[in-house]
């Protein structure tokens, strides 16, 4: 069966917004749990985890290769590459039952810096008792491990007018964001992996976590009352735990702009939404 077979594939899931969810998501973010129930945005990455047993686990602590997803097995690296949000005006609230409808739109197979890439596009239409929610577009890459973990990158030129708020993503922070979303990928907790298996030089903050962390460092600085109508994300490059992170803003009329920057100034991560 080779990978183009998966295009078209799709699957449905059901779950619960559970208060315990938000409340250990506001907790871990330092924010108030939301005193209308509504949740804030990307907080429903949190959702639809996919729990397996020990003996169904791979090696880097995802469930095994294949089921919805194509079986890339000879490719050992695997995350988020970005991805594309609409928020359609109809939130979700605690304690609402989801329903999530998900089909692979399409993979891609690239040769890169890294070698060899196989890029799987997934699109999930959100549905909550008001009706549609939000739809993503979710992009994963897959990549082997050839050449450097992390390559040297230019710090980003600074940016006249923008809105920055810094922090240090420590260890507890990843093991709280990895269990609130159900994410067992062992490069986010366990340190011996991470170094001497993958070859990065610490623990790796979430790519969701910085777009999440983001969406909120924008919304605190767009004008009162305004919300997120879409958005996208994308990965440029690693950060790490227990180093100084940057968050950068810059608004310009409906259109609202920002990136993580590492402790060498390179960017990371980069989202651009329009509020409605």
């Amino acid at each position: 069966m080779s990978y183009q077979d998966y295009v078209g594939r799709s699957e449905t899931r059901e779950d619960r917004l559970d208060p315990r969810l938000v409340a250990g998501m506001a907790a871990t973010l330092g924010r108030s749990v939301p005193a209308d129930g509504t949740l804030p945005p990307l907080w429903h990455w949190m959702l639809f985890q996919d729990w397996k047993p020990p003996q169904e686990l791979g090696p880097d602590g995802h469930p095994r290769r294949g089921g919805f997803l194509p079986p890339v097995h000879e490719l050992p690296r695997r995350m988020w590459a970005g991805g594309r949000l609409e928020f359609d005006g109809t939130p979700l609230r605690v304690d609402d039952q989801v329903r999530r409808v998900s089909t692979i739109l399409k993979v891609e197979e690239k040769t890169g810096g890294s070698g060899r890439l196989v890029f799987v596009t997934v699109r999930h239409e959100i549905s909550g008792p008001r009706g549609l929610a939000l739809t993503e577009e979710h992009d994963i890459v897959y990549r082997g491990t050839e050449g450097a973990a992390v390559r040297p990158a230019e710090p980003a030129p600074a940016l006249p007018g923008a809105f920055t708020a810094t922090l240090v993503p420590d260890a507890v922070l990843l093991f709280r964001y990895s269990a609130l979303t159900g994410n067992g990928h062992r490069i986010h907790y366990d340190y011996p992996y991470v170094t001497q298996v993958e070859g990065y030089p610490g623990l790796v903050v979430h790519g969701p976590l910085q777009a999440t962390l983001l969406a909120h460092h924008l919304l605190d600085h767009a004008p009162a009352g305004s919300r997120i109508q879409s958005l996208s994300f994308r990965g440029r490059r690693p950060c790490f735990a227990d180093r100084r992170l940057e968050l950068v803003g810059m608004l310009d009329g409906k259109t609202a702009r920002g990136e993580t920057r590492d402790d060498s100034g390179a960017t990371c991560m980069q989202v651009e939404a329009r509020l409605a």
